[in-house]
């Protein structure tokens, strides 16, 4: 009745099955009465525990998903807090994992072949989770050669030996973008070693040029890459980019360097020089045809943002790096994107802790709850100044994280 409260499971359920039962009894001794004989009566016992229905929205109805049959609107409320169960149909769903930087060089290629003597030592605590998707991208900001010298003093010009890439298969890295500010800090000759290997290993790469696409079971992904650290993302490059890869793909999935470092929420950083504003750039990016769009560099994971239905990253952190100077370079996410079809319906995150200079170890359940909810508070700061839906309710945002133990529990 309209303007009357149902209630589930209650009262009002019992007084109406009692009912019900009232009316079946009733029939019964009718049907005695008219025939003379007693009737065959099999007596079914009815439970008054609550019925299992469909999940209801927030008016007291099946949900939409269960309506129509079809994921709803994407959102942050939908992202951080999902009510909706992506059937399992491997026909139709496909799954991108996506990784903060890695840079294997200075005090990584350090503690992995001068302390553990291990070129896979950073990538083993995670290999078989990051490996577990359909197409795993990450982003390689080092150039991969023979020769690489082992320093870990500081220094800004990177690059890692060339026996690393045996730690981007076992990871199972299908596409690696090249777009960033240290892929070229041994010129030509570096960017083209860094490409034979991938091409050895049978890894695509993004971010110089050609559009990297993989076909998981008939949907195409394709992928391209920008830089806009030390210099402006060329729009119009962008703009064709998203064109060719739209001919040529069925999902297309953009990643950007961009932003300035060390901060919770996307900002440009105009001394660098990294003069684009990340969510200008990533509004573009949708508006021109990307699906979704992946953002890394500034060392500290961000929110997201959910634009015309699309979601944009802004940063997923570190993965594999030496910043152990502090507890929020440290720390990164690793998102899982989830499609059905060509429509992303769901996404997930998992927070990890840097150990011994290059060691990537999932958080405990604490501290990952800690790290979501940091980065839930961190979209919902955004969408508040862009006048964007947020979460319900809006969680505080956390305190700066502890510094955790230089070596793993």
């Amino acid at each position: 009745m309209k303007g009357s409260p149902r209630t589930h499971g209650g009262a009002s359920e019992f007084v109406g099955l009692k009912f019900a039962a009232s009316i079946l009894a009733a029939g019964l001794l009718a049907a005695a009465c008219s025939t003379g004989s007693p009737p065959v009566v099999s007596v079914t016992h009815v439970s008054t525990a609550r019925l299992i229905g469909p999940a209801m929205d927030g008016l007291d109805q099946p949900s939409f998903a269960f309506r129509t049959g079809r994921p709803p609107a994407l959102s942050l409320q939908e992202l951080f807090h999902p009510r909706y169960n992506v059937p399992a149909d491997p026909s139709m769903v496909r799954t991108l994992l996506v990784t903060g930087d890695i840079i294997p060089a200075r005090g990584v290629a350090w503690a992995a072949i001068d302390v553990h003597h291990d070129v896979l030592w950073p990538f083993r605590p995670t290999a078989d989770y990051t490996k577990n998707a359909d197409v795993t991208y990450v982003n390689l900001e080092a150039p991969l050669f023979s020769g690489c010298p082992v320093n870990p003093n500081s220094s800004f010009t990177f690059c890692g030996d060339a026996r690393f890439v045996n730690g981007l298969s076992l990871m199972g890295a299908k596409v690696v973008n090249l777009a960033n500010n240290h892929l070229t800090n041994y010129g030509a000759a570096g960017v083209d070693s860094t490409v034979h290997l991938l091409d050895q290993a049978g890894i695509l790469n993004s971010g110089l040029g050609p559009v990297a696409v993989i076909d998981v079971r008939g949907i195409k992904f394709g992928f391209i890459g920008f830089n806009g650290v030390g210099r402006a993302i060329d729009q119009a490059a962008l703009k064709d980019g998203i064109t060719r890869a739209r001919q040529l793909a069925d999902i297309v999935v953009v990643q950007f360097h961009w932003g300035k470092e060390y901060e919770r929420q996307p900002m440009a950083d105009r001394g660098v020089p990294t003069p684009d504003d990340p969510v200008a750039i990533g509004h573009e990016a949708i508006d021109w045809g990307a699906d979704i769009v992946i953002g890394n560099h500034p060392h500290w994971y961000q929110g997201i943002e959910v634009y015309h239905g699309k979601l944009i990253t802004y940063a997923h952190g570190n993965f594999i790096f030496d910043q152990m100077w502090s507890e929020e370079t440290r720390e990164g996410v690793i998102g899982t994107y989830t499609f059905y079809g060509t429509k992303l319906v769901a996404a997930s995150w998992k927070a990890v802790r840097i150990y011994g200079y290059g060691q990537p170890v999932f958080m405990n359940a604490t501290d990952n709850s800690t790290a979501l909810t940091t980065m839930e508070a961190a979209s919902d700061e955004l969408a508040a100044r862009l006048g964007e839906p947020m979460t319900k309710p809006v969680p505080t945002m956390p305190g700066p994280p502890a510094y955790a133990p230089l070596n793993a529990p």
